[in-house]
């Protein structure tokens, strides 16, 4: 398993934040993790990075306990709210983003081309980011994300402020990111778009998984795609 957790808990002053969660994920899975704003999915997602510390419980990644350097190598993460430096380019925060990630160079301007052409940013990665559309930030980031060719992605509400044809771009990376056999973990409120691009779902309110299991076991045998 790529993701395993057992009753992995975090309270916040005594109230929780999420409690007694248990989740597995299998390698290549696009997992969706479905819930109402505040049911604690970005709670869950920040103790499974190490952001936060947990309360209770315990949680492996790639069958290592969270915290370890070598594992955080392999995942990429883009948070809900993010906020880049305006006055960069698009080229340039990827750069900076590489460097913090210790790429090699060359490796580096090879892996912006790559990423560029995967978010279809490619022409406009010169302009200054204070410029971009919301959808394009909202790439740029999944850029960002993967640029260390992570094998682990966590998209928490990628397409929340997105109109329709920005959630379409998204799901299209998303896709695209499973046939290459990444494994992606998506936080969002938003039922249809869980059933438009996840294989496996489970539901959380208050900070308790109610169930989960295959999409097709919530949808009558049949995934949208």
């Amino acid at each position: 398993m790529i993701i395993e957790t057992f009753n992995l808990t975090k309270l916040y002053a005594g109230k929780p934040g999420c409690r007694d969660i248990c989740l597995s994920v299998s390698e290549g899975q696009v997992f969706g993790f479905l819930g109402p704003n505040g049911a604690g999915k970005s709670t869950v997602v920040k103790t499974l990075l190490g952001l936060l510390k947990p309360t209770g419980g315990q949680a492996f990644i790639f069958g290592r306990p969270l915290g370890d350097n070598q594992v955080r190598r392999k995942i990429g993460f883009l948070p809900e709210n993010f906020r880049f430096q305006e006055w960069l380019s698009g080229q340039e925060l990827l750069e900076f983003h590489g460097a913090m990630y210790g790429m090699e160079t060359r490796y580096l301007k090879e892996r912006i081309s790559a990423v560029l052409e995967m978010v279809k940013l490619q022409g406009r990665e010169k302009g200054r980011i204070q410029s971009y559309s919301k959808g394009m930030q909202q790439r740029l980031g999944i850029a960002s994300a993967l640029l260390p060719d992570p094998a682990l992605i966590f998209l928490d509400e990628p397409t929340s402020a997105l109109d329709p044809i920005g959630r379409k771009e998204v799901r299209d990376i998303i896709k695209d990111l499973r046939s290459e056999s990444k494994t992606v973990f998506l936080n969002s409120h938003l039922l249809s778009e869980v059933e438009m691009t996840c294989d496996h779902v489970a539901f959380i309110k208050e900070g308790i998984i109610l169930d989960q299991g295959r999409l097709t076991n919530f949808t009558g045998g049949k995934r949208q795609v």
